[in-house]
């Protein structure tokens, strides 16, 4: 789990200044995400994606991570005329942006591996599993397109599934096409003044017009701004209140005289993060729009949208804190102070642990939450519900965990961190949005425990599902089992008591937290019984005891914590030592 730091150039003093990830192979630099996928994914489908994952992790470590630093630098502007005086608006975009739009959409076709097949010469369109190792990696140099990325994944997710079929054959090719003159992609414009997190109060108002429809109102945050396909919610005329009388509409760009649609990019946003991407203010202005479904179940259908970009999100902010580890690790090992590497002393030993825990829980629980969409879809009513907890579950913890972990790794970079030429600036502010986008905190943490377990009692999914990889970890010590078990019962036990009520509502976070703690705990014993068995190492089981001692139980504040146990767990997890399952025993025995 170790990355190598990059020698300083030939005549340049060593040691001065810290190295930075540059030149990094991002895929090889990351065994856990192999592991991971080798678990997850059939031997073929690994073998076949293996080598295209090595090239996305070079690029992602060279030449596009300065494609985003420039992006970043230098953001999208908006126009509001052509160079002939016409009233057309468009955004300019810096060289470098449209360089990271081949690759992820062109080269890599993320957007499209699970609707097109033949993407990377697969004769099938990829699980999602597969195709969020490719977010993943790709989401480690630039953050920012991630949103286009996805959008267009979710626009043509919802015109797939809930389009007729003269709207599919109208626009469903453009949004899958990997071939960039062919490609249109897709935004997403739901959220209003009046209605971020209560979309049934928003007013965008549709009147139908022969085949059509014409919006009017006002879109207050729309990513992608300049989107030629855009997945929207307004009211039909005479509809009811609330999220019931809410339709969905798909909005094109350019109608089909060649002419803009009638609505109006207002401003772009000056945001703190993600500034590579164009997000803006839209006034609809009697835009042409086509009903998408059944008018009285847009919110719903659109919540399917929600769903898969909430999980995209967790992967997303996972990412993040993998390229934080990255830059911390390659510190640690390339920077000399006080006479010792950094990665030799304590204190610092002990900040890369806990920047290393939360990025394994967020790559984890990534993984199983797109395992359980792919079952889902395959028509599992258990994977369904496991999907319902996982997904609100993930994107409240690994979000706000993003945060802090990209702020410990601008620390230990320390005041070079803080500056612009660096990576780690950018990575603290892109990591804000995580928490917010798709619905904060205090949203996310409602909808896991009031609707999820509430509701539609998800949680007996999850406990079934937790309980059952337990069962199927026979090299886990049985003790270290039982305790997991035990820990299960109780963080869903607590989960139902803050679900029915009562004024409970205060503890939905903390509720949502010990269900995300706990799953990942189990989830490190199960993955480190099978990489154990896959290739002899089971250190990924210690990261299940640190998770229970530091995340789960509460310590004595006045109890010195530093012992021999932790001491040689740091140093397994922090090297690229493999540890028998003897080794391993003994110091989950000794918890």
């Amino acid at each position: 789990m170790t990355v190598t730091a990059r020698p300083a150039p030939s005549g340049a003093p060593a040691n001065l200044i810290a190295p930075d990830t540059s030149g990094l192979n991002f895929y090889r630099a990351d065994p856990s995400l192999a592991d991971l996928l080798r678990i997850h994914l059939p031997e073929k489908l690994f073998n076949h994606i293996d080598p295209h994952l090595d090239r996305l992790g070079a690029l992602a470590g060279g030449t596009l991570d300065e494609c985003a630093r420039l992006a970043d630098k230098h953001g999208p502007v908006l126009h509001q005329r052509d160079k002939f005086g016409r009233d057309i608006q468009w955004i300019e975009y810096h060289p470098a942006y449209r360089e990271l739009e081949n690759a992820a959409f062109g080269e890599f076709g993320i957007h499209a591996l699970s609707h097109r097949k033949g993407i990377m010469d697969w004769p099938d369109t990829y699980p999602v599993t597969a195709k969020h190792a490719f977010t993943f990696l790709f989401n480690q140099t630039e953050f920012g397109m991630g949103c286009p990325i996805n959008v267009t994944d979710g626009a043509a997710k919802l015109l797939s599934k809930f389009g007729d079929a003269a709207l599919k054959a109208k626009y469903l090719d453009g949004l899958t096409q990997t071939d960039m003159a062919k490609l249109t992609q897709g935004g997403q414009f739901m959220t209003e003044k009046e209605g971020g997190s209560d979309v049934g109060t928003l007013t965008t108002t549709a009147v139908q017009e022969g085949d059509h429809w014409r919006l009017y109102g006002e879109k207050w945050f729309c990513s992608n701004a300049d989107a030629q396909v855009v997945m929207l919610l307004a009211r039909p005329e005479g509809a009811g209140a609330g999220t019931k009388g809410v339709g969905l509409f798909l909005m094109p760009r350019w109608l089909d005289d060649g002419t803009q649609n009638h609505y109006r990019l207002v401003r772009l946003k000056d945001k703190l993060g993600t500034r590579s991407m164009a997000s803006g203010e839209i006034k609809l202005e009697g835009a042409i729009a086509y009903a998408v479904g059944k008018l009285d179940r847009g919110f719903v259908q659109m919540a399917e949208m929600v769903n898969s970009s909430r999980l995209s999100n967790g992967v997303k902010s996972t990412a993040l804190m993998r390229r934080a580890y990255h830059d911390a690790m390659t510190v640690a090992h390339g920077r000399v102070v006080f006479g010792q590497r950094i990665i030799d002393l304590p204190l610092a030993r002990r900040q890369l642990m806990k920047i290393l825990l939360a990025t394994e829980q967020g790559l984890s629980l990534s993984f199983l939450t797109a395992d359980a969409l792919d079952r889902a879809e395959g028509g599992s009513q258990d994977a369904a519900a496991l999907l319902r907890i996982l997904t609100p579950t993930l994107k409240f913890r690994a979000t706000r965990d993003a945060r802090k972990v990209c702020g410990d790794a601008m620390e230990m970079r320390g005041g070079v961190g803080y500056i612009e030429e660096f990576a780690t600036s950018r990575l603290l502010r892109d990591s804000h949005l995580g928490s917010i986008w798709e619905g904060t905190g205090n949203i996310v943490a409602i909808d896991a425990l009031t609707r999820a377990v509430g509701r539609h009692g998800a949680d007996a999914a999850l406990a079934a599902d937790l309980h059952a990889r337990l069962d199927d970890s026979a090299d886990v010590p049985q003790a270290w089992r039982d305790r997991l078990h035990g820990l299960t019962d109780r963080a869903i036990g607590f989960a139902r008591e803050v679900a029915k009520g009562g004024g409970n509502e205060s503890d939905a976070r903390r509720a949502t937290s010990l269900l995300y703690q706990v799953a990942s705990a189990v989830a490190f014993a199960w993955e480190g019984n099978r990489i154990h068995a896959m290739r002899g190492d089971a250190r990924r089981m210690l990261l299940s005891r640190l998770v229970v001692d530091h995340k789960v139980s509460t310590p004595d504040p006045f109890r010195l914590t530093e012992n021999g146990a932790q001491r040689k767990i740091d140093d397994l997890m922090l090297g690229d030592r493999a540890a028998s399952l003897t080794e391993v025993g003994e110091l989950l025995d000794a918890a």
